[in-house]
C-alpha cells in the first residue's frame, strides 16, 4: 500500500494544484504583520518546509507551531494557518481556539473532521482536501495548499504553481532512476544508525526525511545543517563507527562556502565510518528541488522498511499514544 502511495506522489501533486485553483477566499481588511502555521506530524512538516521556500519572497515572518499552546505575539495582525489533514488533531484545535480567541485571521487546511465544522460555523477561509490517506502519505495533497493560502492573502505571487508542474513532469521523467537510487541508498542505510545532513535552507526536508525514517522504516536517525552542525556536532565525529551512516542532501544550488563546509564534514566522517552518501537534487530552484527530495526519500524509507521486512504503514504505538490521550480529560 505504501508503494502504491509514494508512486502516487505526482498525482496527488496535480490533484492539490486543481483543488488550489478553485479556492475562492473571502477578502479580509487585516495588514498582517506576521504567520504562524499550526500542525502536528505530517500536516506540520509542510509548515517547516515552506517557511524556508518562500522566505526569500515572503516579506512577513513565518513561524511553525508544534504544540499546545500559541506564541504570545499572535493577535488580530497575525495569519494563521491550521492544517490537521484529519481535521481531529487535538494539538491544533487546541491552537486553533486560542488564536480564535485573539482576533487573529484564521484559514484552514483540512480533509474534514471537526476542522471542516468549525471552518464552515466561523466562515473562515479554508480549503478540503482528499481524505482518506495516512497523514505522512498525504504530503502531496496538502502542502501545495500552504502555496495557495499564501496566494491568496497577497503574501507570495503564484510562480509556485508553475515550478510544481515543472517539478511533477521532472518527477514522472525521471521515476525509475528515482526508485533505483533509492534502493541502493536504502542498502547503505540498512542496519545502520542514519545521520542526515543538508544545507540549513533544507533543513525542512531533512527533518520530513527523519520523520520518514521514523514511521516508514520504524528507525531512529538524527539530522543537523550545514553551517551550524560545523560549529558544535563536526567535533563529535571521533571515534571509529561503522554502525552510523551518513546521508547528505545536496543540491548544485548550494552557497559556495557552504559547498566548502560540506565537503571538509564529508572529510571527518569518512574517519570515523566508511559509510558516507550522498543524493543530489535535480529541478530548477528550491521548490522543485525539495519536492523531487521528498520523492526520493520516501522511496528510501519505503526500501528500508523493505530490507526489514516490515509493514510501513503500521504505526500503532502512535494509535495507541491517541487512544490514551483520549480518555484524559
Amino acid at each position: 500500500m505504501m508503494d502504491e502511495l509514494i508512486a502516487g506522489f505526482t498525482s496527488h501533486l496535480k490533484e492539490a494544484l486543481e483543488v488550489g485553483k478553485k479556492a475562492n477566499f473571502s477578502k479580509t481588511d487585516n495588514s498582517f504583520m506576521n504567520v504562524l502555521v499550526c500542525g502536528l506530524g505530517g500536516s506540520g512538516i509542510g509548515g517547516t518546509i515552506i517557511s524556508q521556500l518562500v522566505s526569500e519572497q515572503c516579506a512577513l515572518p513565518i513561524t511553525v507551531n508544534k504544540n499546545y499552546k500559541i506564541p504570545s505575539f499572535v493577535n488580530q495582525d497575525t495569519l494563521v494557518i491550521c492544517c490537521s489533514y484529519s481535521g481531529n488533531t487535538e494539538e491544533t484545535l487546541e491552537m486553533y481556539q486560542q488564536a480564535y480567541d485573539k482576533g487573529a485571521e484564521i484559514a484552514v487546511i483540512t480533509s474534514g473532521g471537526k476542522f471542516a465544522e468549525i471552518a464552515k460555523e466561523n466562515d473562515h477561509n479554508f480549503i478540503q482536501i482528499q481524505g482518506g490517506f495516512p497523514p505522512r502519505a498525504a504530503f502531496g495533497v496538502s502542502f501545495p495548499q500552504l502555496f495557495f493560502v499564501l496566494n491568496q492573502y497577497g503574501l507570495i505571487s503564484d510562480d509556485f504553481i508553475g515550478n510544481i508542474e515543472s517539478a511533477i513532469n521532472l518527477m514522472d521523467d525521471e521515476e525509475e532512476a528515482i526508485q533505483t537510487e533509492a534502493m541502493g541508498v536504502a542498502k547503505k542505510l540498512h542496519k545502520t544508525f542514519p545521520i542526515i545532513y543538508t544545507e540549513a535552507p533544507m533543513e525542512g526536508v531533512a527533518v520530513r526525511f527523519r520523520q520518514q525514517v521514523a514511521e516508514n522504516a520504524k528507525m531512529l536517525s538524527s539530522h543537523h545543517v550545514i553551517p551550524e552542525m560545523n560549529h558544535n556536532e563536526l567535533v563529535g565525529w571521533k571515534t571509529k563507527n561503522e554502525d552510523l551512516s551518513v546521508l547528505l542532501f545536496r543540491s548544485k544550488d548550494e552557497y559556495y562556502r557552504n559547498t566548502a563546509r560540506i565537503e571538509k564534514s564529508k572529510e571527518v566522517a569518512l574517519q570515523c565510518t566508511s559509510n558516507v552518501n550522498e543524493v543530489f537534487a535535480k529541478g530548477e530552484g528550491r521548490i522543485q528541488q525539495a519536492l523531487y527530495l521528498i520523492h526520493l526519500g520516501d522511496w528510501i524509507t519505503y526500501d528500508l522498511a523493505k530490507l526489514k521486512e516490515i509493514d510501513s504503514v503500521e504505526v500503532d504505538v502512535i494509535e495507541g499514544l491517541k487512544e490514551m490521550l483520549s480518555g484524559l480529560a
